[in-house]
């Protein structure tokens, strides 16, 4: 196994030069705000969002100090219709149109099936694949009243492949996450429009830290080649990729963003 080793962060390269971008769940500090500021840092105008307004306009304040108007922040709740609607529009009436939809909201939680109420199950798969369902829809048809062409990123996980106890909700709704890619990206093929989504296995951030007990994040880490975490923008480089023209042939694909033995 390859030990825990410095890695440097990658200088952006315009990869996403003038094209205008939504992420959502992008406040605080994991794989959403991560790919918001690496988005910038290619050179896009993104719009971000969340349904946590106050760590939403602490991380907009954050941005906008290297970045000024080529970030903006709309709240948004992805499990409400009409809040995902007005994102897409705030997004055009901000810069005028939608290039890239990257989907990052999700929730998940440990609970065994034997222990699981309909609520909870609801829940996680509300947000996490019906959201994504929702601003992908919503996306895809201003994409194509706009005369076809964009990408849509979507965040799955790894555990849409793989079982892991307690995770049966989060897995099921990561895993349909991937099924909805495949087909959206068939649907929308003949628009130019580009549907992928990436599958993160372990991507370490303080919230991850402070809700996961450290002997299951042992566990995880050991199971990485690399013997450590991944770190939220070397995730949102995989997501950048996908986004960008350098992936102009690649539609309905799940991109595994992991170095876990199988």
């Amino acid at each position: 196994m390859i030990g825990p080793h410095q890695i440097d962060y990658v200088p952006g390269h315009n990869l996403l030069a003038d094209k205008v971008v939504v992420v959502t769940a992008a406040a605080g500090t994991g794989i959403g705000s991560a790919v918001a500021l690496r988005c910038l840092e290619e050179g896009a105008r993104v719009l971000i969002s969340d349904w946590h307004e106050r760590r939403l306009g602490e991380t907009l304040e954050k941005f906008a100090v290297d970045h000024g108007s080529n970030v903006a922040a709309l709240a948004c709740d992805v499990t409400d219709e009409a809040q995902v609607q007005a994102l897409i529009d705030g997004a055009a009436d901000r810069f005028g149109r939608l290039d890239v939809m990257i989907n990052n909201a999700g929730l998940g939680g440990t609970k065994s099936v034997l222990d699981m109420g309909d609520d909870e199950w609801s829940r996680v798969l509300d947000v996490t694949l019906n959201g994504t369902f929702r601003c992908t829809r919503a996306a895809l048809r201003r994409l194509v009243d706009q005369g076809g062409g964009g990408a849509i990123v979507n965040n799955a996980s790894v555990i849409g492949w793989r079982s892991q106890a307690g995770q049966a909700h989060y897995a099921a709704a990561k895993a349909g996450v991937m099924a909805f890619t495949r087909c959206a990206a068939a649907d929308v093929a003949t628009h130019g429009i580009r549907v992928n989504a990436v599958a993160p296995s372990l991507a370490m951030h303080p919230f991850l830290a402070k809700v996961t007990s450290e002997e299951l994040l042992a566990e995880l880490t050991e199971r990485e080649a690399f013997g450590r975490a991944a770190q939220p923008w070397e995730v949102a480089n995989a997501m950048v990729f996908l986004a960008s023209d350098y992936a102009s042939y690649l539609t309905g694909e799940v991109l595994s963003v992991s170095s876990q033995h199988p």
